[in-house]
């Protein structure tokens, strides 16, 4: 677990002072939520870690060569695979980019990509439950241009094979989208430590406690 606890040491600092969209949870949050949804479908620690620093690249100011220096290259090659490579270009450009290459991406990739996904869809079902519509005002695009990508994403995703964490993802994509009725209204049924099975304090207890919006 050494190598897992690393990642969330860095992860801590490099997302230090950000939140979650319109939200005062630490941004960090997420990425350790990713990494126990990781561990608990039995990926390796490599891919755990990973999938706690996969937005280290993309949203701070680490780089890939610092990944690579203190965690070697196969996990730089996995948060290079998760990052965006060019966040000038459009909403869709850039999920239209993502949904190619996850088509042909590695198994470790396309496991911390799904992983990601589901994370985020189980936040915005939760929301959902809270606020109602209004949770699609958080984002760049609406209602339908987030169900086009998360049903193409499960797509592209599965196009080489399918594994256990697609299913969930699809199964994810299918309550959020297919009928908003069937959203539970108990927030309990997405908490962190009843997803993934493993103690939150354990993972968010080094999160910096002054801390301020991303993006």
């Amino acid at each position: 677990m050494e190598l897992i606890d690393k990642a969330l040491q860095v992860a801590s600092r490099a997302h230090q002072n950000q939140f979650r969209k319109q939200t005062d949870i630490p941004y960090v949050s997420h990425p350790a939520a990713v990494g126990m949804i990781l561990l608990k479908a039995g990926y390796s620690e490599e891919v755990v870690a990973a999938g706690i620093l996969h937005d280290t690249v993309e949203d701070t100011d680490i780089t890939l060569q610092d990944i690579e220096q203190e965690f070697g290259s196969k996990i730089a090659e996995i948060v290079e695979g998760c990052s965006e490579p060019d966040k000038s270009l459009s909403w869709e450009e850039r999920k239209e980019h993502t949904i190619e290459f996850l088509k042909t991406a590695s198994a470790e990739i396309r496991a911390v990509a799904c992983a990601d996904k589901l994370h985020n869809l189980q936040s915005v079902r939760r929301d959902y439950a809270l606020v109602g519509d209004s949770v699609w005002n958080r984002f760049k695009r609406g209602r339908l241009q987030q169900e086009w990508y998360y049903r193409s994403l499960v797509d592209s995703l599965g196009s080489e094979s399918n594994f256990p964490l697609l299913e969930e993802l699809r199964q994810e994509v299918d309550r959020l989208f297919s009928s908003n009725h069937d959203i539970p209204h108990n927030e309990d049924d997405f908490s962190l430590t009843e997803d993934a099975g493993l103690d939150k304090d354990d993972i968010l207890g080094r999160t910096h406690p002054n801390l301020k919006n991303k993006r």
